[in-house]
Formats: structure tokens, sequence, C-alpha cells
């Protein structure tokens, strides 16, 4: 999903000159993709994710509304109406065109056409109170969820072609060791090369690795750095960008071939980040929500996307 796009200039192929022309053509690059993009007011987002070409999709931790827009104009809509009551978290796109989202205090997770926006599944994982089903990713045979109140990944296991299970088929993976940890705060997940799964502990400000047959766990050696308040991740090849929320810190993490161990690079910060909850990568580019999430959120605040550079 993922494109390897340049996004600051979209390059244009200039024509070539003719002898009758007493000066050479100029090519005139394309106006650069906006470096912030405007939700509406009082959206209070969580989640994104960036689908197919430009398109780039936020969630609403306040009612569950889905808004879709694109990157290159800043131009977008809701796509998913908002629904008092039923919150969302992360969300994903998966290669079949479904939006996969994460219910959060609902207990469960939900799937929809990215199209139309029309809703095709329902997971209830949970009714079990504290329970805050918080991010997800997608791999070729199941799709792992998080729980922030409760030490368990959610299962829901993937058909031929991707094909979506019954509304009872997911499993509760108990977890075990590191990631056992009481009130760690299970945020961001991602997928690594080998299967195995890298899952953000907010609170303590560490990273585990899981084991998704056995939810066995170990902690990630990052030399002595805390990553608190680390809520979305964002993997490419051995690049990790944790996104930590509160601290208006994206740290950027170079992984070892074993994916066992990182070292922090860089530091991205600025004015710019606004209590960022997660992110997505397009080309040179990460592209960041704010979830302001350090002041009370009214129908008039103001909400956006920016971009940094990856």
């Amino acid at each position: 999903m993922r494109k390897l796009l340049s996004l600051l200039f979209v390059p244009l192929v200039a024509a070539a000159t003719l002898t009758t022309v007493g000066a050479p053509a100029t090519a005139h690059p394309a106006k650069p993709f906006p470096a912030r993009i405007a939700l509406p007011n009082g959206f209070t987002p969580e989640g994104l994710t960036i689908g197919r070409g430009t398109t780039v999709y936020v969630t609403s931790i306040l009612d569950g509304a889905v808004w879709r827009g694109d990157l290159r104009t800043g131009r977008g809509s809701v796509l998913i109406p908002a629904v008092p009551g039923k919150d969302k978290a992360g969300l994903k796109l998966d290669p079949q065109g479904r939006l996969w989202t994460a219910d959060f205090s609902g207990g469960g997770a939900s799937v929809y056409d990215a199209e139309t926006g029309a809703q095709l599944a329902h997971y209830q994982f949970t009714d079990e109170p504290g329970s805050y089903v918080n991010d997800l990713v997608i791999t070729k045979r199941a799709v792992y969820f998080t729980d922030s109140g409760r030490q368990v990944l959610y299962v829901v296991p993937l058909g031929h072609g991707g094909r979506l299970p019954a509304a009872t088929a997911f499993r509760v993976l108990p977890l075990s060791g590191p990631a056992a940890t009481l009130d760690a705060y299970h945020n961001g997940i991602v997928a690594l090369p080998d299967g195995d799964l890298l899952v953000a502990q907010m609170l303590p400000g560490r990273l585990v690795r899981i084991d998704p047959r056995t939810g066995g766990s170990r902690l990630v050696d990052l030399g002595g750095y805390s990553v608190e308040r680390a809520d979305g991740l964002v993997l490419r090849g051995h690049t990790l960008y944790v996104i930590r929320n509160l601290t208006n810190v994206i740290a950027v993490v170079r992984m070892n071939s074993g994916y066992t161990a990182g070292v922090v690079q860089r530091e991205i910060t600025g004015p710019q980040l606004r209590s960022p909850a997660t992110g997505d990568l397009l080309g040179s580019a990460l592209y960041v929500v704010n979830g302001r999430f350090d002041v009370e959120s009214t129908p008039d605040t103001d909400y956006d996307i920016v971009r940094v550079p990856a």
C-alpha cells in the first residue's frame, strides 16, 4: 500500500525544443503537496492510514467517523458517518480494498468497503469493561489487534484470497513474558518479516516482540532509550518510526538484522507536532495525525495531518 513516490515535487517531462522556437521550452514543477491538511473542527482524530495512490483515511475517537482525503490536494470529506458512542482508534486498508477499524471502547473491530463506506463485517472480541481495542496490523493470514486494557491480542484469521471469516471465527491470544505486564497500555503494532509482531508499550516506554503463535514475548533492546508515550508504529525495512504522542517526538530507530534491537538515529520534533497519534509513509515523507490529547476537545478545536521528512 505504501507507494514510493516523491512528495515534494512531481517532475514534468519537458517537451523537446523545436528548432522553430526562439527559446527552449521550460518545464514548470507541479505544486508541492500541502505540508498541512486541515481536518474538520472537533473531529478528534486518532488513527491514520494511507491507501491507494494519495488517498488517506483518518478515524475519530470521539464518534467513530472516518474521513477520507487526498494528500495531493488536501481536500476530503467524511466517508463513514459518526455514530455517538462508537469511537474508533487504529485503521488499516487491506489488499482487497477493505478498511479495518479498531473500535476502541466498543471491544471489537469493523470492516468497511473503502470506496462506499458500507460495513462488510463486525467482530465483537469482548464485552469486558476496561478493554480498549487500539491498533491493528494486517498480514496475509490474519489481522492482529492490540488491547490497551488487557494483556491479549485479538486474531482474525483470513481465508483464501483474504476472504473474511465468520463473525465468531476470531481468537483471543493471551500474552506472556514482558507483553503480559499489567497496565503497560499496548498501542501501536507492526509485523516483522519473520512473522513476529512488534508492539509499543506506551506507559513503560518499551517495545516488545511477540510470537503470534504462542503469545510469548521479549523486550527489544533500545540501548536504554525510553519510548514513553509511544502511540503509533510505522516500519519500512529496518527503519522504525515510533510516534510518541504527548512528548511531541517521533523517534527514528534503526533496527538490527534480526529486529531484536535498535538504535535511535534521530528525533523528529517541532511546533507542527501537537500530540501526534500515528502516521504512515508515502515516498520520502511521513504523514502524522495530530490528536491534540493535551487539550479538551470542543466542536471548535482544530485538528490536522502534517507532513514531515522521513
